[in-house]
């Protein structure tokens, strides 16, 4: 193979969940860009569609799914829907998660410890399990699941959210450690902060976003894109002796 052949993603088949707005849309648009045929998939459909739209516009391929990763039966759905429709999956970046609840960890109440324990940890588990069972029907694949810096140094008042992003991590170096003879490659992107809608609750704060810079080596938040091109190395050749592998993409947070 060319090393101009590297990143080329043409007739891969790849599902990007939490793919509407945000970190998901890049890795979308991305893939997309480098020959994949994408599939948009979060909980609303007219929001995945009209990324999708705008995919195919830009001369991309590109269909919308909805899935809402904290029901188990949509995720059963998707994998069917892939299944009858593909026949095969090359690439999963397991990207949508829960954050409902910011406070101090001890106040964590049972509705928001369920929610996001389900679509971080459950959802992103089945997720990867069911990719991997498709993906080892036809030779192999690549799984990206993005997890955080916090999964590594918690965030001050995202406690259960970095408990499950740790678990993530962790989930990772699992899947990556059975499925490797089966040519099924899975590893982890771990963003810092970014600027996504998700993230407003630290963006938009001025005193939280101070000192949060104080941690930060290049002094900025990241734009949803500069996560897009780590996924790209991740999904491609580039990568082929690359599994069980955690990249920060954090502007040095984690070497502070």
């Amino acid at each position: 193979m060319s090393s101009k052949d590297l990143f080329d993603l043409s007739g891969k088949v790849a599902l990007i969940t939490g793919a509407s707005r945000g970190i998901g849309e890049s890795i979308a648009r991305t893939l997309a860009d480098y020959g994949a045929h994408v599939i948009v998939s979060s909980r609303k459909i007219d929001d995945c569609e009209k990324v999708a739209s705008s995919i195919r516009e830009a001369g991309g391929s590109a269909e919308a799914y909805a899935c809402h990763i904290g029901e188990m039966e949509q995720i059963e759905g998707v994998w069917e829907h892939i299944n009858n429709t593909h026949g095969k999956i090359d690439i999963l970046v397991n990207n949508a998660a829960a954050n409902p609840y910011f406070g101090p960890v001890e106040d964590t109440d049972i509705g928001a410890f369920q929610k996001t324990v389900d679509v971080n940890i459950r959802g992103y588990f089945f997720m990867c399990a069911r990719g991997a069972q498709l993906m080892k029907k036809n030779g192999g694949g690549s799984i990206v699941n993005v997890a955080s810096v916090n999964g590594v140094n918690p965030g001050h008042f995202q406690g259960i959210y970095s408990v499950t992003k740790a678990a993530v991590i962790s989930m990772t170096k699992s899947f990556a450690m059975e499925l490797g003879q089966q040519n099924v490659r899975v590893n982890a992107l771990l963003p810092g902060l970014t600027d996504t809608k998700f993230a407003s609750a630290l963006t938009t704060n001025d005193a939280i976003k101070k000192q949060a810079m104080a941690h930060i080596p290049m002094k900025r938040v990241a734009d949803p894109s500069e996560m897009a091109g780590t996924v790209l190395y991740l999904v491609s050749n580039a990568s082929s002796y690359t599994t069980g592998a955690c990249i920060n993409a954090d502007g040095g947070y984690l070497t502070v």
